[in-house]
């Protein structure tokens, strides 16, 4: 018997490019995966007519075809209200869904995916293009399949810049000792050890980007110092000098504890994936007598904060 084909739903949403950040992190939340903005449409027409507005950006993005899928297009559908309720002046996004089998992913993202500098040192580049660095730079080849993490994101690049700035600008006795919360393709952890960190262990709850991640961490020969995990931070023991975690702010509230409890006295916490209507909250809820923000950056409605633990 032949194995059942695998089906998909692409989702295309057209958008205001002003909701372009909110809509993306929403279908990031919903659990689709592969979220991306397709450029590659922008010179196509709007909704098959040929005077397709400027200013409107698509998104695609991609959901198993499975029992859950109505029900999460019904949380599209109420999320897209929402937006038209809160930005009457803005165009009410809309989409179309397409069902596909057996999609094959690499095809898909050779579309999408080009060499992309997100820091001053780093350029991430995807496994089948070419590229030849200048000067100091460091590539990082990525393989994405179906895990988050291409630098394509504010979030990420916002959080790769935050780990250049501290681990170039600080040399903690015994190295770097990093833990990476919710890794997908393991791009913070390999920016980590390519910028001068001895060792990382990367974790992730989803099974797919862990070995997603162990893929890439194989593909760049980091393997002696990046560990891939598939478990729960709250199972987690040790201490770090330096933690990393792209995610979200709710998913930040409810393990801020946790995380600051497997921060080293001296060691930095950097915490990327906030929208700037969370940063008063996260910073509440982190900062203390012991523990400082050390920089914010931002980009669009993204925020990265970094905070530091003074020493004991």
């Amino acid at each position: 018997m032949s194995p059942a084909k695998e089906t998909w739903v692409e989702i295309t949403v057209t958008t205001p490019p002003q909701l372009t950040d909110a809509l993306a992190n929403f279908l990031e939340e919903l659990g689709t995966q592969g979220v991306f903005q397709d450029e590659a449409l922008q010179n196509e027409s709007f909704n098959g007519l040929a005077d397709r507005p400027d200013q409107a950006e698509i998104i695609k993005a991609y959901l198993p075809g499975d029992d859950a899928t109505a029900g999460k297009l019904a949380e599209l559908d109420r999320y897209l209200a929402s937006l038209e309720e809160l930005f009457p002046d803005y165009s009410k996004p809309s989409y179309v869904t397409t069902e596909i089998v057996d999609p094959d992913w690499a095809e898909r993202w050779k579309k999408y995916f080009k060499p992309l500098r997100i820091s001053r040192n780093i350029v991430i580049k995807p496994t089948w293009e070419r590229y030849s660095p200048e000067g100091g730079e460091i590539v990082i080849d990525i393989d994405p399949g179906m895990a988050f993490g291409t630098g394509q994101h504010a979030s990420t690049r916002l959080c790769v810049n935050a780990i250049e700035n501290i681990i170039l600008k600080n040399r903690p006795v015994g190295g770097w000792n990093v833990l990476d919360v919710g890794t997908g393709t393991g791009i913070l952890a390999m920016c980590c050890v390519r910028l001068g960190a001895n060792r990382v262990i990367a974790i992730d709850l989803d099974q797919q980007a862990v070995e997603i991640a162990t893929t890439n961490v194989a593909i760049n020969d980091l393997k002696d110092s990046i560990e891939i995990q598939n478990r729960d931070v709250t199972m987690m023991d040790g201490s770090f000098n330096l933690i990393v975690a792209n995610l979200t702010a709710p998913t930040f509230i409810n393990i801020h504890e946790k995380l600051l409890s497997l921060l080293s006295p001296g060691g930095f916490l950097i915490a990327s994936g906030i929208t700037d209507m969370y940063i008063s909250q996260i910073e509440k809820i982190f900062a203390s007598d012991n523990i400082i923000i050390e920089n914010r950056l931002a980009e669009k409605e993204w925020v990265c904060i970094s905070f530091n633990k003074r020493d004991a």
